[in-house]
């Protein structure tokens, strides 16, 4: 007996119809577009948010830093351009030159040691129990969730001249001299302070997200070490530190952005004083345009404010490409 099968079909068009029907066939035109257009869609909301609450009033204060704007011409609603005058003020002014010095000595002692302290604090997470990981770990989260005013209050109390629980415990240690000591009185005992207070208001940030990256470290890689004979200090280096790496980089990006602009804790703690000497480039600009009616001039203090900050993390951002290049 012989069974027939039917061949299937050569015909062009009944191939194009089988293909329509297929699941996995091409989607049509119109939603290939839509899919393309989707994800700017969804990004929309928050550029537009963003240049609403940054855009603007960046816009503003590069404006307002061309004209000449005192309380007379806000009151009078008087707008009075005066052009680069008072970049050329502030660009020939002394002051401006050392509170830009000071303020990038003041970040980068802040940057060093955070980046070490919350590096070390990061590690021993990853090497304590769980009941004392999550004990540092609450400890650590109570201390990055302080507001800043707040605890700036709190390490006002801690030094204060007559009070202060820290005098108290040095002359309790045999430093009879720092029973009465003024912390806020010369310019270095001050930042000694307000740089105490970052790092301590910094460290929860570099230690948790560093522990987090230890966590996705494979432990093959470790036993592999070991099994080469290499010791701690070796698996550190050649295990841990390539993939801690990226992170620290990415940190201490971000930590150089807040640290330069750290403008409530410096002048919440003592205004920037003594003298003026503790102000760095925020607060100088804020007592420049606010405390003296020279709006004109704070809007240009900042507008330079934040071309050296992105003169900071451009220099930064070439470091780390090149070294990322020299490693490739």
């Amino acid at each position: 007996m012989t069974v027939q099968t039917e061949r299937p079909s050569s015909d062009p068009a009944d191939l194009r119809k089988a293909d329509d029907g297929k699941a996995g066939g091409p989607p049509p035109p119109a939603a290939s577009r839509a899919g393309a257009f989707a994800p700017y869609l969804l990004l929309l909301p928050a550029l537009a948010a963003t240049v609403l609450l940054l855009g603007w009033p960046l816009l503003k204060d590069v404006l307002l830093s061309f004209q000449n704007l005192n309380m007379g011409q806000l009151i009078q609603h008087v707008t009075e351009w005066n052009g680069v005058d008072n970049y050329k003020e502030t660009l020939t002014s002394e002051d401006f030159w050392r509170v830009t010095l000071r303020s990038i000595l003041f970040t980068a002692v802040n940057v060093v040691l955070i980046m070490v302290l919350g590096t070390l604090v990061g590690l021993l997470l990853a090497r304590l129990g769980k009941r004392m990981r999550v004990t540092l770990l609450l400890g650590l989260v109570l201390a990055w969730a302080m507001p800043i005013v707040a605890a700036t209050t709190v390490y006002q109390w801690l030094f204060a001249q007559r009070f202060g629980v820290v005098n108290w415990v040095l002359d309790k240690l045999g430093w009879h001299s720092m029973a009465d000591y003024s912390w806020t009185s010369s310019q270095m005992s001050t930042f000694f302070v307000v740089i105490v207070l970052i790092v301590w208001m910094s460290i929860p940030f570099v230690a948790i997200n560093l522990y987090a990256a230890t966590t996705t470290i494979p432990n093959e890689l470790y036993e592999a070490a070991s099994l080469d004979g290499a010791g701690a200090w070796r698996s550190f280096t050649t295990v841990t530190m390539p993939f801690l790496r990226p992170f620290l980089y990415a940190t201490t990006f971000l930590e150089i952005i807040w640290v330069f602009k750290a403008f409530v804790q410096v002048l919440a703690f003592n205004g920037g004083g003594p003298d003026r000497l503790t102000e760095i480039l925020p607060v100088y600009a804020y007592v420049e345009g606010m405390g003296n009616q020279h709006y004109g001039m704070g809007a240009a203090i900042a507008v330079l404010t934040i071309l050296v900050l992105l003169g900071l993390t451009a220099y930064y951002l070439r470091i780390v490409l090149k070294q990322e290049e020299d490693a490739l």
